[in-house]
This record gives structure tokens, C-alpha cells and sequence, in this order.
């Protein structure tokens, strides 16, 4: 699956899971993104979106 948004660009971020101990385990977090069929460029096609995008109404979607 995707792992970045094609409408903002959002993707993998990197960081640090720390424990109790403060010990430190590489991690990364992946956006929420969903495969919608949206209009683009007035035709339909299957893209990947997160679901900030389309809660606030960036996409267009194809029904």
C-alpha cells in the first residue's frame, strides 16, 4: 500500500519510541490513507488519500 498522500504530500515521519527507562527504539508513523476514486483533471482514477484530505473536502470523489 501507499505510504504518502497524492493529494498534500503527507508520508512516513520517523522518530523514537521511548520506554519507561528512556531507552530509545527507532519507529516510524504512517499516515491514515485510503485508495478513493476521486475526479482529477475530469476524469476518474484511483488515488491515495488521507483521510484528512477527504474529511475536509480536498478531493473530489467519484461515485
Amino acid at each position: 500500500m501507499a505510504k504518502y498522500c497524492e493529494v498534500c504530500g503527507k508520508g512516513k515521519v520517523s522518530g523514537n519510541n521511548v520506554t519507561f527507562s528512556d531507552r530509545k527504539i527507532k519507529r516510524t508513523w504512517s499516515p491514515n490513507v485510503r485508495r478513493v476514486r476521486a475526479i482529477v483533471d475530469g476524469t476518474k482514477k484511483r488515488i491515495y488519500v488521507c483521510t484528512r484530505c477527504l474529511r475536509s473536502g480536498k478531493v473530489e470523489r467519484a461515485l
